[in-house]
């Protein structure tokens, strides 16, 4: 006999979890349409040309070759050779870029997309690290140009998800990635290259500490005078505490730098200065948003504005939604330029650190709120008759369909999450009543039969209104 097991780097839950897990997926998505986003779903494989675009390096690394039974026959017959013909999308903003290409001229310009799906990375398996995730993904293509005010509008999406998803307080931290490269290049670190070198060391600052980086930055790798050394440790410590302290640090910048960061410090500054003007415009509390200019957000990809979202009180569990501005989404499968900007909620992973802290509300309760106790065979068509109604009344309802104990049915009630359990014995049937036991609150109460489903809206709608829900 096999034992069951589930492969290693999958997060499989009980049904409890997976209410909550799939309560946090609604809340994404009813935020996301809320703000005029589009749902899109691209298939979970595509052909393994398209996916990788780029030969070589990490990502191919991890990636998921799909074959048929038939596809590998050929292959140990030397019937076929090469890569497998599909492989299992990584992320979403490669079937993204495949998808405006090939849909270009069906599509309005800017494109406003959602998109919520499991995808696969062959991580070396250790806790926490999932081969098979959710991404919840936004973003906004523009046709040839798109203005920085879209940039600004991810934060405002990113605050309303958080905000209603309930799990403390959290900060989306900002940066610049143009203000970052004239940083640097009026320091004299103007290679591309060497930048990115600078900042993989400046990374380990959290592990290593300042002085090893110090060390590193001034010794015979990077050669970096102190003095240079000195003042990046201390950019990339910049935060901000309030609106008005972030754009009097973008000032700062500039005044430290004089006209040595050129162009780019210049473009980077204004962009940032008119993010955080709009942010504050729609509404977003000065609370829920600072600058960070120790965010990168991978080199080759970003161009502009970048974005990492932390829970205030748990910064332990790193970024939980993270994003920037890039300048061609497809570049290649179009000639068009298609700039865009947009965000990623690796759900899978941020329920996981959740749940491991203790955050997650809501795992005791159960998607089915009431219960039909079948005390008597005989019964069974008045209960079936009272779960139709309550149905009816927008109550989802579970039936007992086998009469049992009544101790033993409370028991499952309660071993289940559900809240209320609806008996329906001879004298309640009588009088034309139904008795409801609120296991929550452990009291009982009788209610006419025909205002049984208004009644436990009432008392779910003051329950989600206790919870903040």
């Amino acid at each position: 006999m096999i034992r069951p097991r589930t492969p290693p780097g999958v997060l499989e839950l009980l049904p409890r979890e997976q209410i909550a897990f799939q309560r946090m997926l609604d809340v994404i998505r009813r935020n996301y349409e809320r703000f005029g986003f589009l749902p899109v779903e691209t298939p979970v494989f595509e052909l393994s040309e398209v996916l990788l675009t780029k030969s070589g390096g990490e990502t191919e690394r991890q990636v998921y070759f799909v074959q048929s039974t038939g596809a590998l026959a050929n292959a140990a017959s030397g019937a076929s050779a090469g890569l497998p013909e599909l492989a299992l999308r990584f992320d979403l903003t490669v079937p993204l870029a495949r998808y405006v290409a090939e849909h270009e001229h069906e599509l309005s310009f800017p494109f406003r997309r959602y998109q919520m799906q499991r995808v696969y990375r062959g991580e070396r398996a250790q806790r926490g690290r999932f081969r098979e995730f959710y991404q919840c993904d936004i973003d906004v293509i523009g046709k040839d140009t798109l203005s920085i005010r879209y940039d600004a509008e991810v934060v405002a999406v990113i605050h309303a998800v958080f905000a209603e998803l309930g799990i403390g307080a959290f900060r989306v931290q900002l940066n610049n990635r143009k203000l970052m490269r004239g940083f640097f290049e009026s320091l004299g670190v103007a290679d591309p290259q060497q930048q990115a070198l600078v900042l993989r060391e400046v990374d380990k600052l959290d592990k290593r500490g300042a002085e090893y980086v110090r060390q590193t930055l001034t010794g015979p790798d990077f050669n970096l005078p102190a003095e240079a050394v000195a003042r990046i440790l201390a950019f990339v410590e910049v935060r901000s505490g309030s609106h008005a302290d972030a754009l009097a640090k973008i000032d700062q910048v500039l005044a430290e730098a004089g006209g040595a960061g050129g162009q780019a410090l210049r473009e980077g500054a204004e962009e940032l200065r008119q993010v955080l003007e709009l942010v504050r415009a729609m509404g977003v509390p000065e609370s829920a948003y600072c600058l960070n200019f120790s965010i990168a957000r991978g080199l080759d990809y970003y161009t502009g504005t970048v974005y990492e979202t932390q829970l205030v009180d748990h910064p332990e569990i790193g970024s939980i939604c993270s994003g920037g501005r890039y300048e061609d989404l497809a570049s290649h499968y179009t000639k068009s330029k298609l700039p865009g900007v947009g965000i990623s909620i690796g759900l899978t992973r941020l329920f996981w650190q959740l749940r491991e802290a203790g955050l997650i509300e809501g795992i005791a309760e159960s998607s089915v709120q009431a219960m039909v106790a079948l005390m008597d065979e005989a019964q069974l068509a008045d209960v079936l008759d009272i779960a139709r109604r309550l149905r009816a009344g927008g109550i989802n309802a579970e039936v007992q369909m086998e009469a049992r104990k009544l101790g033993r049915q409370f028991q499952y009630a309660a071993r289940a999450g559900i809240r209320f359990v609806v008996l329906a014995g001879e004298d309640e049937l009588a009088r034309g009543v139904v008795a409801v036991k609120d296991l929550l609150r452990e009291q009982q109460f009788e209610v006419p039969r025909d205002e049984l489903a208004d009644t436990l809206r009432v008392e779910l709608e003051q329950a989600r209104a206790l919870a903040g829900r």
